[in-house]
């Protein structure tokens, strides 16, 4: 079986649906896959180390709309060189990462060439697709026109049944992983403590782009609370994003900047250390108009270092651990809950470490990459198999 796997969002640009992406595909046994996505910075010395067949095209349309003087003319360029090549590799199907502006490619290589195509949905992209009239009509043509549908939750299946009319046989959820051989506990070190720039301190540790719905803001409102209960409390932000100027503003405002680390984006050696030693990992996501998390990877890679999170109560993230055993669940539209929370598990050090072992423990069992790819293949092949026989 060969895979023309078809995404915007690819390493080594930062992302977790297309690190999810990444993971997978190059760990699929019997499955030739070839990767297009979209130049972007380092891909060169990327490309050349992948053990994946990778090119890259612009998919960085300037509008997802069709019928936008910018966005119709990029979808026809891409279009073309998009059919060149499926015609040159001759794929068994076309694997899309969302479905705008890759999804509605794919539906347009299916028309002239006749080859399947599926989808994967994250959530949030949905609810944006929803606030336009031009994006919800193309994005219900991909949705209607794909083999199957992807959804990286339960809670994003049931958006796609209830928003979008998505039979349910259609629909298959797929959750992102985590490589449980390198995200993996360790031993405190005093050393590596002092490099992170967090000896003597309680560290809470978020991961993510900077952005409202992660929630970083509501995390540094509840400092002052935390600090009352934990003076030696820590708050380390690991990402980038356009938010970083008013959270640093938020943070003097509340007279907590001497609590909060901006470490910018971490190597990914780094980013493992961090996991390895905070006291304590949150993503205090919230929805916020349109845009919410659909899963959270974080809160696996946290949990494979032995580590306990908290997490909010949107979108799909309860998916992600077992409440009250490996981690807590919290409303974070306020501070209050997640302050208490917070402080409650850095009082007490047992109750960290028996969550943390027990998160180790479900992230193995179930986000684990070795059974993840197993049952992506059993899925593929029989999606191919029913997309063959509908066209036979």
């Amino acid at each position: 079986m060969k895979i023309l796997v078809l995404a915007q969002v690819f390493p080594p640009r930062h992302g977790g649906s297309g690190r999810w992406l990444w993971d997978l595909y190059r760990r699929l046994p019997g499955i030739g896959v070839h990767v297009v996505t979209a130049p972007t910075a380092g891909a060169s010395e990327f490309d050349r180390t992948s053990d994946l067949q990778i090119s890259r095209m612009p998919l960085d349309f300037s509008s997802w709309g069709v019928w936008d003087p910018k966005g119709g003319p990029q979808y026809a360029a891409a279009f073309m060189r998009l059919r060149r090549l499926v015609a040159a590799t001759r794929p068994d199907a076309v694997h899309c990462g969302k479905c705008l502006p890759e999804g509605l490619l794919a539906a347009s290589i299916r028309r002239w060439l006749r080859i399947p195509f599926l989808v994967f949905v994250h959530g949030e992209e949905l609810t944006l697709a929803a606030s336009s009239r031009q994006l919800r009509r193309l994005t219900q043509k991909v949705l209607r026109t794909a083999s199957a549908v992807i959804a990286n939750s339960h809670h994003s299946r049931t958006l796609l049944m209830e928003k979008w009319e998505v039979p349910g046989e259609a629909i298959v959820v797929m959750h992102p992983g985590v490589d449980t051989t390198r995200f993996v506990p360790t031993s405190r070190s005093a050393a590596i403590r002092r490099r992170l720039g967090w000896e003597g301190r309680r560290v809470i540790l978020t991961v993510g782009a900077l952005q409202k719905r992660k929630g970083q803001d509501m995390l540094i409102r509840a400092l002052p609370a935390i600090r009352q209960r934990c003076p030696d409390v820590l708050y380390a932000i690991a990402g980038e994003g356009w938010e970083r100027p008013s959270l640093e503003a938020l943070a003097a405002e509340c007279g907590v900047a001497d609590l909060v680390q901006f470490r910018g984006i971490p190597s990914d050696d780094e980013l493992i250390e961090c996991y390895q030693q905070c006291d304590l990992f949150a993503l205090p996501n919230r929805q916020v108009g349109w845009d919410f998390e659909g899963f959270g990877i974080v809160l696996l890679e946290a949990q494979a270092c032995g580590r306990p999170v908290i997490a909010g109560r949107s979108g799909g993230t309860a998916e992600t651990l077992d409440p009250s055993r490996t981690g807590e669940l919290v409303s974070c539209e306020t501070p209050d809950q997640l302050g208490d929370v917070a402080a409650g598990l850095l009082e007490d050090e047992g109750r960290r470490e028996r969550m943390g072992a027990a998160a180790r423990q479900w992230v193995v069992e179930r986000f684990g990459w070795d059974i993840l790819a197993r049952q992506a293949v059993e899925q593929f092949n029989r999606i191919d198999a029913a997309a063959n026989s509908k066209t036979t």
